[in-house]
């Protein structure tokens, strides 16, 4: 039997780089770097980060910032794939998220702590802030609901099981992607851990000090080829592999040999059903931490050749966590489109200890695929692979 084709039929994006598609391109394109000292919440540190600005107040959504990020995106790309009536479709949702607008209870747990009582709102918050369970509810999806919180890879393996239920069969059309917002949660967390950089971050830069936080959502419409033919939708994306390994290493440190990566790579490249020449470029995860760089670098490397386009979007966003697998194969996707992908902000110098080095410049991409890649905590490793039809 002839496998099914997942199409990529909508994309929507939101990050300090743009509140859509287009502007965040331009901003790739003028190698604009949206970040700042966080205004969200009170904070000692001065660490940069890249913040959303400008949520339109349709979106606002009280202690609920995740949320609203990710309703902007889904809103998006449902626009993008035509699609305003869900109603005779069977439509899935899964999302990657890590903060999920469920860490923004601080105030109660301190007035719980001082007074031995605290309001409800954050419990009413946390019962009610399914990511997933959210968007299907508001935008009236028939269909499984999956919130998948995989630390940094979640965006990425929400679409990974986003494919698997249209190959399976359970639905005609899935949103998948991720989202997460800053909070005050994370970036302390992450400062404990040695790991932010107090100016912008250098993915795969030899003087890389660490990474930048960001915050946004990215959203993608997939569906089976025959459905978006029925209504009319002829797209030349498509979503043709996926995998997901894990290393069993460390907690937070990726495994020296890459094993997970590796492995995730071979997944994604098997299900394609293409070889590593076949690829385009690679967005790479690329934090700006030393581990993961030199990891990642060594991984891709071995795998595609020193010669690689390679790039980390990173520079532009901030390591959004949850969202980054989401945003980064939107602008994965893009760049097949639009046949280039941007510099890789924030790198001047190469690390003579990773054997590749990402792109200087605006670099025009031809061929048929592109892969994204995500590095997490506790081992995690995914990947996936995104065509588009050449001609069409």
């Amino acid at each position: 039997m002839k496998e099914t084709k997942i199409l990529i039929t909508g994309l929507g994006a939101v990050s300090a780089a743009g509140t859509g598609l287009a502007e965040t391109l331009a901003t790739f394109e003028n190698r604009k770097r949206n970040a700042d000292t966080v205004s969200l919440f009170a904070t000692a540190l001065t660490n940069p980060v890249f913040q959303v600005q400008g949520i339109p107040s349709e979106y606002h959504l009280d202690g609920r910032r995740t949320l609203s990020l990710a309703l902007m995106a889904v809103d998006q790309a449902l626009d993008d794939a035509g699609l305003s009536d869900l109603s005779t479709f069977r439509v899935g949702v899964c999302m990657g998220t890590t903060v999920a607008s469920q860490l923004n209870d601080l105030e109660f747990y301190r007035s719980y702590r001082e007074r031995g009582t605290a309001p409800m709102t954050s419990v009413d918050r946390f019962l009610k802030g399914n990511l997933a369970e959210y968007i299907a509810r508001r935008i009236n999806a028939r269909g499984p609901a999956l919130t998948v919180v995989n630390a940094c890879s979640s965006g990425t393996d929400a679409l990974g099981i986003g494919l698997s239920w249209l190959k399976g069969d359970l639905c005609d059309i899935v949103i998948a992607g991720g989202a997460d917002e800053l909070n005050h949660v994370p970036y302390c967390g992450f400062a404990s851990l040695g790991i932010m950089n107090p100016a912008l971050c250098a993915p795969f830069d030899r003087n890389r000090k660490g990474l930048n936080l960001g915050e946004g959502a990215g959203v993608l419409v997939i569906e089976k080829e025959a459905v978006a033919r029925q209504r009319g939708k002829a797209e030349d994306l498509f979503l043709a592999g996926y995998g997901s390994m894990g290393d069993a290493y460390h907690l937070t440190a990726p495994s020296p040999d890459g094993v997970g990566l590796k492995a995730s790579l071979r997944a994604a490249l098997d299900e394609a059903g293409i070889a590593p020449e076949d690829v385009s470029f690679v967005n790479a995860h690329g934090t700006g931490t030393l581990d993961n760089d030199l990891v990642e670098g060594k991984v891709l490397a071995e795998t595609f050749g020193p010669h690689l386009n390679m790039l980390s979007t990173k520079g532009f966003t901030g390591h959004t966590l949850g969202a980054a697998g989401g945003l980064e194969a939107v602008f994965t996707a893009a760049g097949l489109r639009e046949g280039w992908i941007p510099a890789s902000a924030g790198f001047e110098n190469r690390d003579e200890a990773i054997p590749l080095a990402p792109v200087r410049e605006k670099t025009t991409v031809t061929g048929r695929y592109a892969i994204s890649t995500s590095l997490a905590f506790g081992g995690n490793n995914a990947a996936i692979v995104i065509g588009r039809e050449v001609g069409r």
